[in-house]
């Protein structure tokens, strides 16, 4: 057991290590601050969803911009799209699952908003549907995917795909990659 938890770890230094080498990926993170910061400034939201763990870590870097990061500040305007549940199983039972998403990104979205979507595979129907009707109004779409980006691919803005198939191992990084953007926007934001 000892040998497969140094594995799983060494898994998860790899992945991490290959985003480190990756000189697109620290250009696109540099270009998600940027994005983000001029979209607050403009008076805009970030909206942030997901699936399972995804939607853990959609809320929880949700969480960052609106409580805060590692600066003592006022809030920014940013939510996780699933935490109303009786909105999520009100719009899942009489719709569909597929566009718990798309039917708010729709409703209280503005051009300039930027919204994050975290799927693993890319793929997932409710998120690719959100990023498509984001796309009709005008929302910054930022992806947090896998490898092959999926579906997801075409509709993001910014398309931040870490180079693994490995579910846990591509949550891990998205958190990494969301800490990173979460700490840049918030110095760049209240820098004085």
């Amino acid at each position: 057991m000892q040998q497969k938890i140094k594995d799983i770890i060494s898994a998860s230094m790899a992945v991490k290590q290959q985003i480190l080498q990756d000189e697109s990926m620290v250009e696109k993170l540099e270009e998600a601050v940027g994005i983000m910061v001029k979209a607050l400034k403009a008076g805009n939201r970030l909206w942030f969803c997901g699936n399972g763990g995804s939607a853990a870590d959609a809320q929880h870097l949700a969480a960052e911009f609106s409580g805060r990061f590692y600066m003592d500040r006022d809030a920014l305007p940013a939510e996780a799209l699933h935490c109303n549940t009786s909105y999520l199983t009100a719009v899942a039972n009489d719709y569909s699952y597929d566009v718990v998403y798309s039917r708010l990104v729709k409703g209280i979205t503005q051009p300039g908003d930027v919204l994050v979507g975290l799927s693993t595979s890319g793929n997932s129907g409710n998120i690719v549907k959100a990023f498509e009707t984001a796309r009709e109004k005008g929302v910054i779409t930022m992806g947090f995917t896998g490898s092959t980006g999926g579906k997801m691919k075409e509709l993001s803005d910014l398309l931040f795909n870490v180079p693994s198939m490995d579910t846990p191992r591509i949550q891990e990084s998205h958190i990494l990659l969301g800490h990173i953007i979460c700490q840049f926007s918030e110095e760049k934001y209240f820098a004085s």
